[in-house]
C-alpha cells in the first residue's frame, strides 16, 4: 500500500465527484469467539481467566492467560494476544509479536487472525509490508465470512494494492460485506454506484446503500447520503 491507513477512519475524495467521500482503512481487530475447548481442559480455564480478566480492564492478567492457552495452541488465544500486543494491552506494545501471533493462528485457518495478518502486511506492522501477501490472507478470510476482510479486499481491487485494479472486482466484495451489513462496504458500494466505477451508474441504488449505512451511525455515509439528496 501507499502509506499505512492511520485509524481514524481517514477519507479519500472521489476524483469524479470532488464531495463524495469513501473510507479508505484498515482495521485490526481484537474479537471474543465461542471458547470450543473442553470445561475440564486446563486450556479452557485459561481462556475463561483470561476473558473475565480482559472484560475487568486487567490486561496484565489476560495476556498472561491467553499467553499460557496460546501456547497450548488454542487458536483464539493465539488471535487474541496478537490482537493485545498490537495494541499494547497488558503488554509492551510489539508488533513483530503479534504478528507471530496472528500467523500462528492463521496457519490454522483462524478466519480473524487471517483478516489480522493481513492487515499487518498491508500496513508493514511487525513484518515487511506486502500487498500481495495480505491479499492472500484477507483472501482466506473472506472465504470464511469476515466481512472485514471481504470489505479489505473491495479496498485492495479498487486501489489495486496487492492485485490488478479492477472497479467491478471492488463492488463485487463490497457487495458481500454490504448485504451481511457492514456499514462501511455500504457505504463505497454507494459510492461505486453513484460514480458508476464498476457498476452501472445509477443514484437510487447509491442513495439506498448510503441510507443503509447511515442508519448504522457511519458519519461519512450520512454525509454522502444529505449531499445527494440534496442534488437530486
Amino acid at each position: 500500500m501507499n502509506g499505512a491507513p492511520a485509524s481514524n477512519l481517514p477519507i479519500r475524495i472521489s476524483r469524479s465527484r470532488p464531495r463524495a467521500a469513501c473510507l479508505n482503512i484498515i482495521l485490526c481487530a481484537l474479537t471474543w469467539l465461542a471458547l470450543v475447548s473442553a470445561p475440564s481442559s486446563p486450556v479452557f480455564a485459561d481462556m475463561a481467566q483470561a476473558i473475565a480478566a480482559y472484560k475487568a480492564g486487567d490486561f496484565p492478567t489476560a495476556a498472561r492467560e491467553f499467553k499460557r492457552a496460546a501456547e497450548g495452541g488454542n487458536v483464539q488465544a493465539q488471535n487474541n494476544l496478537g490482537a493485545m500486543y498490537d495494541k499494547g494491552l497488558g503488554v509492551p506494545r510489539d508488533h513483530a509479536e503479534a504478528a507471530k501471533w496472528f500467523r500462528a493462528a492463521a496457519e490454522n485457518g483462524h478466519a480473524m487472525a487471517q483478516s489480522n495478518l493481513g492487515i499487518m502486511f498491508a500496513t508493514g506492522r511487525g513484518l515487511a509490508q506486502n500487498p500481495e501477501e495480505a491479499v492472500t490472507w484477507f483472501r482466506k478470510a473472506a472465504a470464511q465470512g469476515v466481512l472485514l476482510a471481504q470489505f479489505n479486499m473491495g479496498l485492495s481491487y479498487e486501489r489495486g494494492d496487492g492485485v490488478e485494479q479492477d472497479f467491478g472486482e471492488a463492488a463485487r466484495w463490497y457487495r458481500m460485506a454490504a448485504e451481511e451489513g457492514h456499514a462501511k462496504s455500504q457505504n463505497n458500494l454507494g459510492l461505486a454506484y453513484e460514480n458508476g466505477r464498476g457498476v452501472t451508474q445509477d443514484n437510487d441504488k447509491a442513495v439506498m446503500w448510503y441510507r443503509k449505512a447511515a442508519a448504522q451511525g457511519l458519519t461519512i455515509a450520512q454525509s454522502n447520503l444529505a449531499r445527494l439528496l440534496i442534488s437530486k
